[in-house]
């Protein structure tokens, strides 16, 4: 019943086009092709990168912010209160106003007091500036190393400057070495990413985050098993394009290198710009959509993988309108870009402002006690 099932999901007509099917797959006449349990490999090679990471983080990464300046503001801590952090822990981090009112009660302390440990205790799980420099400058040297590598492999194949030539012979093109490594490394730094995700710096993004690490994990999988190597190299060139300059501008805004970041922030949106929403859809998408038709009929494969391009390329659009926000922000204010995906850490502004109720408080009751007219609060405020 099993072998029924799988030689069901594995015929050939759902994944190649009429005429042609697993059997062209199989190493022939000296020439090697990819294969199903080729893909195993990736898994050493992405426990490998969290090692890798670990060590890069410590021995490379803490150094390089302690060069560059990057230093975290000392954080005021929630001071313990058992009540408070069970129901941090078990009920919300954000607390209803009617919770508030009730926790109050059941402490003893007033609401204010209630709110300003929430507050604290939310900035105390938030990651620090240095976790997140760490986490960029990582990223920034895998997509800096993959992109010259990949372009290392392309620049001297056909269908890097006509992508049509991506289709000649299919699926009968043979597997050269380069395209095996550049493949391996690729899907086991992106399974990588999807095992360190629970770990590492959480964005508003985060489910987008985890659909595109999904998505380019099957992209890439199923483009290696029915060898579509030839677009899967140049949709991961391209991915790796914009890739470094975003988490250098990162880098530089956790240093506080003002100008710097904006220089690299602008380039990179320009990057991103006309290769995910020009490139990748106007001549990619464009050569494994509707090219192909002209080649072969469409058949399950076809759309499968078409449809892992177009959620990717939702996400670029979802992610282009952020990084358009952040341009229009940091632009007429010369300011720092500041990620639109991160959580902000929440000020103590509110905790100035009782500092201040408290001081004019102090001032009026002095005034009162020494038989002196009280001070005008508005003129407090004013100064």
């Amino acid at each position: 019943m099993l072998s029924q099932l799988r030689d069901m999901i594995w015929s050939d007509w759902i994944w190649f086009p009429e005429g042609h099917g697993w059997a062209d797959l199989k190493n022939h006449g000296g020439h090697v092709f990819p294969q199903t349990q080729d893909l195993w490999a990736t898994i050493p090679i992405a426990f490998c990168f969290l090692i890798i990471r670990q060590i890069f983080e410590r021995k490379v990464a803490i150094p390089l912010a302690s060069l560059l300046g990057v230093s975290d503001k000392q954080r005021v801590c929630a001071p313990p209160n058992p009540t408070l952090e069970s129901y941090f822990c078990s009920t919300s981090k954000h607390p209803t106003q009617s919770s508030i009112d009730s926790l109050s009660k059941q402490t003893g302390c007033s609401v204010r007091q209630v709110q300003r440990w929430f507050r604290r205790r939310r900035n105390q799980d938030r990651p620090s500036k240095l976790k997140k420099f760490q986490e960029a400058s990582w990223r920034f040297t895998f997509y800096l190393l993959a992109f010259f590598a990949g372009l290392a492999v392309l620049v001297d194949k056909p269908w890097f400057y006509d992508m049509k030539q991506m289709w000649d012979d299919f699926p009968k093109m043979p597997l050269l070495t380069s395209q095996y490594w550049y493949y391996m490394i690729e899907l086991g730094f992106y399974i990588s990413l999807l095992f360190s995700i629970a770990s590492d710096v959480k964005r508003k993004d985060f489910k987008e985050q985890v659909v595109h690490h999904v998505a380019t994990i099957l992209l890439i999988s199923f483009s290696w098993l029915v060898n579509y190597i030839r677009a899967g190299t140049l949709i991961m060139l391209v991915h790796d394009a914009a890739d470094y300059l975003m988490e250098s501008a990162k880098m530089f805004n956790y240093a506080g290198w003002r100008r710097t970041c904006n220089f690299i922030f602008t380039v990179f949106a320009a990057v991103f710009i006309v290769t995910r929403l020009v490139i990748l859809p106007f001549w990619i998408i464009h050569t494994t959509w509707v090219y192909p038709l002209t080649l072969y009929r469409p058949f399950l494969g076809y759309y499968f993988f078409n449809g892992l391009m177009f959620v990717l390329q939702l996400l670029h659009i979802f992610w282009a309108g952020l990084i358009v926000r952040m341009v229009i922000k940091f632009l007429p204010g010369n300011d720092i870009v500041e990620d639109e995906r991160s959580d902000k850490e929440e000020t103590e502004s509110e905790d100035e402002d009782d500092s201040r109720e408290r001081r004019e408080k102090s001032i009026i009751n002095g005034h009162v006690l020494n038989g002196h007219t009280p001070l005008n609060s508005k003129h407090w405020k004013r100064d």
